[in-house]
C-alpha cells in the first residue's frame, strides 16, 4: 500500500516515513502543499498524511482542493492546533480524520489502518480473504487454511495489494509502485524475488496455487 506524507518538518516527515515504512508501506514525502496537491492528483495513494502548516498552500486549502477534482484518497490531518473549531475546520474542508500533535506513531498507524479498512474494496473490514487465504490486518497475519503463515513487511503489503486486486495480472511496474518507493528499474528482479519469497510461502504444500506468473506480463493471484 502507498502513503503520502505532506510535512514540512523534516523530524516528524522522517519519523512517520521511516516507521510507515517499517510497518510494509510504500511512501513518499513532500514538503509543500503545492507538491502535495501534485502527487494527489497525479498518483493512486491509499492515504495521505498532511500537516495543516506548509509553506505556500497550507494543508487545509489543498485538501480542498483535491476534494473539488475528486480525488478520494483517506487524509489524515497533523495539526498542533486542539481546539474543537480547529477540528470541525479540518474535516468539513474534506479531511477524513484529525490527529493533533504531539502524537504516537501508533496511534497514527492504527487510524491510518481504520481509514483504509473504510474505502474501496477493503471497506468495514478488518479481514482480507481470497478462498482459502485470510489477510488480518489489525495483527498483521496471514493464513491459508488453518495454516498461519510469517510474513515480512513488504510480503504482506504485496500480498495484500494482491488480495484486493485478486484476478488482475499487477506489472512489475505496478507492484514496485505500491510496494517500493523509488523509481522502478526495468533491469532489477528485486520483485520477481518478493514473489517468489512470497509464492513459497503461500503455495508450497498446497495443490491449488494461486500465486500465477504471466510471461512477459507480471502476476495475478488467482485459483486456477
Amino acid at each position: 500500500m502507498r502513503v503520502l506524507v505532506v510535512e514540512d518538518d523534516e523530524k516528524i516527515a522522517s519519523f512517520v516515513s521511516k516507521g510507515l515504512e517499517q510497518a510494509g508501506y510504500a511512501v513518499d514525502s513532500v514538503k509543500t502543499g503545492e507538491d502535495g496537491y501534485a502527487y494527489l492528483r497525479q498518483t493512486a495513494y491509499d492515504a495521505a498524511v498532511v500537516d495543516i502548516m506548509l509553506p505556500g498552500m497550507d494543508g487545509l486549502t489543498m485538501v480542498q482542493r483535491v476534494r473539488e477534482e475528486d480525488v478520494e484518497t483517506p487524509i489524515i490531518i497533523l495539526s498542533a492546533k486542539r481546539s474543537v473549531e480547529d477540528r470541525i475546520k479540518g474535516i468539513q474542508t474534506g479531511s477524513d480524520d484529525y490527529l493533533t500533535k504531539p502524537f504516537s506513531f501508533s496511534e497514527l498507524l492504527a487510524r491510518l489502518q481504520a481509514l483504509m479498512r473504510r474505502v474501496g474494496r477493503g471497506k468495514s473490514s478488518t479481514t482480507l480473504s481470497y478462498g482459502d487465504l485470510t489477510l488480518d490486518l489489525l495483527r498483521h497475519e496471514a493464513r491459508r487454511g488453518e495454516h498461519v503463515i510469517e510474513l515480512q513487511p513488504r510480503e504482506f503489503s504485496l500480498l495484500e495489494y494482491m488480495i484486493r486486486n485478486a484476478g488482475t495480472v499487477l506489472s512489475k511496474t505496478m507492484i514496485m509502485e505500491h510496494v517500493w518507493n523509488y523509481d522502478f528499474d526495468p533491469q532489477t528482479n528485486v520483485v520477481d524475488v518478493l514473489v517468489w519469497r512470497l509464492r513459497k510461502k503461500v503455495d508450497e504444500g498446497f495443490d491449488q496455487k494461486l500465486i500465477h506468473t504471466v510471461r512477459g506480463v507480471g502476476y495475478v493471484l488467482k485459483s486456477a
